[in-house]
């Protein structure tokens, strides 16, 4: 189980900087969680369908060898996303 966990967070780190550039953009504009939750599932809907769609989906034979489907790394991977997110969100809440 950590392993599978160690490649989705290995998966999610070429995202993580644009995940935080987006964040930072939800506190400028709408620091609320509910519209955040709903920005992130369309950010991940959208990075799926890219990876799909593309030369990428190679990527996820990788992750189909360690007992992965795509359907639990997306999920997996927004849970996380999520998870950073109403932290930086209520984080930024208490400091400004």
């Amino acid at each position: 189980m950590t392993h599978r966990l160690g490649a989705i967070i290995l998966f999610y780190k070429p995202f993580f900087l644009w995940s935080m550039a987006i964040n930072i953009l939800i506190v400028i504009f709408t620091p609320h969680i509910l519209p955040s939750i709903i920005v992130k599932l369309l950010l991940t809907s959208f990075i799926y369908y890219l990876i799909r769609e593309t030369n990428a989906k190679r990527k996820l034979i990788f992750y189909k060898n360690l007992g992965i489907s795509t359907w639990r790394l997306f999920f997996t991977l927004f849970v996380i996303d999520i998870t950073i997110t109403i932290s930086f969100l209520l984080l930024m809440k208490a400091f400004i």
